[in-house]
Parts: C-alpha cells; sequence; structure tokens
C-alpha cells in the first residue's frame, strides 16, 4: 500500500496517492479502462474509496441497512450532507418497498425515517406525492433491470453529494490542470489567442502576434476618416469619411486589405457605419444624414430610411440581421426599431426621451444601450423592459460593447474610458486614461481573445492598447499624423488592428514580422 504522506513535485505539496487516485479517474473518463485498472493493480490505490466501495456493494445488492449504518460510520459528514445522503438512500428504499408490496415497512421509512431528517417539510411532501402518484402500485410496476438503472442512478446522486475523499469530484485531473492553464493566461497581458496554449510549456505570449506595427496605409479617402469597423467574420473592413463615401475593403489572407466597394450616394459626411450579424448588409449613417441599407457583395444601396426628416446619430442590428435601431440628436425622434424594408416595428420616443448621441445593441440581443443628454448611460432589457440609468459625471462621446454581451466602454471627454459590467454587478467602473481626446469623438473598441484588450484613438495622432485588467496602456502605436478618431479589432484575426485618422488615412497593424 503507497504511503499516504508521501509527496511528489518540487515543492512538496502534492500528496502522491492523490495525485495517482485523480489519474486513474481521469484515465477511467477518457475511457483508457485497462490502463486505468493495471494502475489501480500496480500502485495498490483505487479510484472509488474504500467507503463509497462499500456502499455500492450495500446498494447493488439492496442492504439498506448496512448502507445507512456505513453512512452513519463516516465521519468527515457534516450533519447537512448526512442528511442529504441518507434521503437519497431512504428514498430508493422506500420506493422497493411499495413496488414489493410491503405497505407497512414503506409507511414506516416514510412516517420515521424520513420524517426524522432534517432536510425540510416541502421535500418530504414532494416525495409522498410523487410516489402516490406512482401507477402499480405495490404490483411490481419496476422490473428487474429497471430497478439496477435506478440503484446505479442513485449511486450517481451519492457522489455528487458525498464530499472528498470519500468522492472524487468529476474531472478533477482536468479542472485542475484548466486552473493552472487559466492561472498562466490570466497574468500574460498580451494574449489574445487560445492556439497559443499548449500543455508541454508553461505559457506565455510576448509582442510576437501583437498588433504593434504599420503593415498597410490605405489612402484611398479624399479627407478625414472618421470610422472604421471590421466585419464580424474579419474578412471585411468598412470605412466612413467626411468624403461623403463609405468603403467596403475586402481582408485578404495575407492580412493585405484591398478596395470591393466605394458607396456614393451619401450628399454629406458619413460618420457611423454598422455590420449586419451575418456580414452580408452594412448601415451608414452622419450627423446631418439618413440611415442608408447597402448590399456587402454588389455594393448598391438596398434602402433609404425614413427620408422624411429623420437624422440618424447612429444605428445598430439585432442578432437576427433582420431587425436594426437607430437614434436621432432631435429628441422628438428618439429611437426607432425598423425591419430590412423600413417598417416600423417599435419606437421609443416622447416628452422624456432626450437626444440620443449613441447606441449599441448587445450581440446576444437582450439589451439595447443608448447615450443620451451627453452624461446618462441606459440599459434597457429589451424582452422585459428593465431599465438601468448609470451616469457619469463628465460629457460621453462614444460607446462600445464587447462580444461576450458583459462589458460596456464609454470614451469621456476627461480624457478618461469607462469599462461597466452591462449586468450591474458592480458599479464602480474601471478607468482607462493617457490617450488625450477633449472635443473630438473618438471611439473605442473591445479586442482579443474573450475581449481582453481595449483600443483607443486620440487627439495625439496615437492609438492606445489596454489590457481590460489593468489602467496603464501595454502598447502606443504611432504613425498618423492627426486625431485618430476609431479603432476596431479583427475578432477573427487577433494580431489585426486598424485606425482611422484626421489625415485622411486607415492604417491597418499587426505584428513586427508581418511587415
Amino acid at each position: 500500500m503507497e504511503n499516504m504522506e508521501t509527496r511528489v513535485g518540487p515543492k512538496g505539496l502534492i500528496k502522491k496517492h492523490e495525485l495517482v487516485r485523480i489519474i486513474i479517474q481521469c484515465l477511467y473518463s477518457l475511457g483508457y479502462s485497462k490502463s486505468a485498472a493495471c494502475l489501480e493493480s500496480e500502485s495498490c490505490i483505487t479510484c472509488k474509496s474504500p467507503e463509497l466501495e462499500s456502499l455500492e456493494s450495500q446498494i447493488l445488492k439492496a442492504n439498506w441497512d448496512d448502507c445507512i449504518k456505513s453512512l452513519d460510520k463516516i465521519n468527515c459528514l457534516t450533519n447537512e450532507t448526512r442528511a442529504s445522503a441518507l434521503f437519497l438512500v431512504l428514498k430508493q428504499c422506500l420506493l422497493e418497498c411499495l413496488d414489493s408490496g410491503d405497505i407497512s415497512l414503506a409507511l414506516d421509512i416514510l412516517q420515521k425515517q424520513l420524517s426524522a431528517l432534517k432536510i425540510g417539510k416541502e421535500k418530504v411532501h414532494k416525495l409522498s406525492y410523487e410516489l402516490l402518484s406512482l401507477k402499480g402500485l405495490g404490483l411490481g410496476f419496476i422490473d428487474y433491470d429497471a430497478v439496477h438503472e435506478l440503484r446505479k442512478r442513485l449511486l450517481s446522486d451519492l457522489e455528487k453529494v458525498l464530499p472528498p475523499p470519500i468522492t472524487l469530484p468529476e474531472g478533477r485531473l482536468e479542472h485542475l490542470v484548466e486552473m493552472a492553464v487559466c492561472a498562466q493566461v490570466d497574468s500574460c497581458i498580451y494574449h489574445s489567442s487560445s492556439d497559443m496554449i499548449s500543455l508541454y510549456r508553461d505559457h506565455h505570449c510576448d509582442r510576437d502576434h501583437f498588433p504593434t506595427e504599420t503593415i498597410q496605409i490605405l489612402t484611398n479617402h479624399q479627407n478625414e476618416v472618421w470610422f472604421v469597423q471590421f466585419s464580424n467574420n474579419g474578412e471585411y473592413l468598412a470605412s466612413s469619411s467626411s468624403d461623403c463615401t463609405a468603403i467596403i475593403w475586402k481582408v485578404q489572407d495575407d492580412n493585405k486589405v484591398t478596395i470591393q466597394n466605394v458607396l456614393l450616394s451619401h450628399k454629406n459626411p458619413v460618420s457611423f457605419v454598422a455590420w449586419s450579424p451575418d456580414d452580408t448588409m452594412l448601415l451608414t449613417c452622419g450627423n446631418m444624414e439618413v440611415l442608408k441599407l447597402w448590399d456587402v457583395e454588389t455594393g448598391t444601396c438596398k434602402h433609404t430610411f425614413n427620408n422624411d426628416g429623420f437624422i440618424v446619430s447612429s444605428c445598430a442590428w439585432f442578432p437576427d440581421s433582420k431587425r436594426l435601431v437607430c437614434g436621432s440628436s432631435d429628441p422628438k425622434k428618439g429611437i426607432y426599431m425598423w425591419d430590412c424594408e423600413g417598417n416600423e416595428i417599435k419606437a421609443w420616443k416622447g416628452m422624456r426621451m432626450p437626444k440620443v448621441l449613441d447606441l449599441a445593441v448587445t450581440p446576444d440581443g437582450e439589451n439595447l444601450i443608448s447615450i443620451f443628454s451627453d452624461k446618462e448611460i441606459r440599459i434597457l432589457n429589451v424582452t422585459t423592459s428593465a431599465e438601468r440609468v448609470i451616469s457619469e459625471e463628465h460629457s460621453i462621446t462614444s460607446l462600445s460593447v464587447s462580444g461576450d454581451s458583459n462589458f460596456l466602454i464609454v470614451n469621456l471627454n476627461s480624457q478618461e474610458i469607462h469599462m461597466w459590467d452591462i449586468a450591474g454587478k458592480w458599479l464602480k467602473p474601471l478607468k482607462y486614461n493617457g490617450h488625450r481626446q477633449q472635443k473630438y469623438v473618438i471611439r473605442s473598441c473591445f479586442g482579443g481573445l474573450n475581449s481582453m484588450f481595449i483600443a483607443s484613438g486620440s487627439e495625439d495622432s496615437k492609438v492606445y492598447i489596454w489590457n481590460r485588467r489593468s489602467s496603464n496602456p501595454i502598447e502606443i502605436l504611432s504613425g498618423h499624423l492627426m486625431t485618430v478618431n476609431c479603432v476596431s479589432w479583427n475578432p477573427r484575426r487577433p494580431e489585426m488592428l486598424a485606425s482611422a485618422s484626421d489625415d485622411n488615412t486607415i492604417r491597418i497593424w499587426g505584428p513586427s514580422h508581418s511587415k
């Protein structure tokens, strides 16, 4: 028998018999039963504890009295755990008594033993109701195979109730390894791809796979570029400019970007674009412009929305790619929800509706987030109509939502970016600063694996990048000559970032080795 106190590992923290036991469990769960049995034989350590093996034998043979005595002898059980385990055993015993026609014993178990357990009267009453509703009561309505399966299910339920070391939590070795990997990932400030994780070495990402260098400069716009956004599948890029055009770009396999379509029908500067979730359509709008819907493949305008004096400030899609919302800086107009043909589905407007400066829909479609009257963030649950309002001390210029629908960031004219939990788990925001923003509308974005990075433009012509867990930037990218208005991270290529500037250019950023 292996010495229970023998320890392994450079720091002597791991008990050898515990490690071997969870390895055996892992082998069984992976389907390597012969290897698991061989290791049990060689090490004299079994996956199941002696207490659990005893309970298994007693339950499969229906030795209920011995089973109850075994549970009473296990010293590590709390009163609550013991009561829960006994309830499961007595429930099975009661069921089999009823099935065999032993009504008196069944009533004794129900009235005395089960009722004596401190598990709550409601649980006992529910059990009584379930048993009485069974058809064929006392007439052998459960066959042998079904009884055997019920006993095996009882064992499975007990394993979930009984604590270690009597039982092992399911997938214990996998859980420990994953915890170790997650700890390494959490401490890696450049981590952006799950492809970088390997059990063969300690995890560490460096700048070699991070967008730090300009790999392409796009000069096709004739004036300031105000907005840029990658498509959801990462295969396209859209940009808009004060030259009254928007451009759809194609991202090639080598990360080079080429023009696909130039969208020309706007008469005023275009300040905002939004991709449909299925990436087949694109919305464009501007502070002095109407909302237009474009076919991405052909570059043709499919619809102009409500051209009757409705000036759109921002727009967003719902996940089904069939509904969209837009907000107006005119308080009388509010927020409208339309389908792709321009039919009004719903509207939020009225005396209480202030001007809408920016809005977004979370990718899961649950929340509509709006920026009202400079300093208010309204989070509206579309299904329940529950509403939460967050107030900022300084004027908000823009907002962005994380890909997992959990967080939002707002840019403030106080030269800060605040991150908020959409679910309202905390009200104190994480603050990111260092970039300069005073009067311009500068847009930030989430990026990387699980939206772990935040990138933002700045009036100092630089791009700032933070790891979400730290308020200090991990990278400051130089290259633009004037204010950087907007940044976008490619959702499928974490090494690729785009930025739009008043210097009339778009810069594509990638790892230094990709130049």
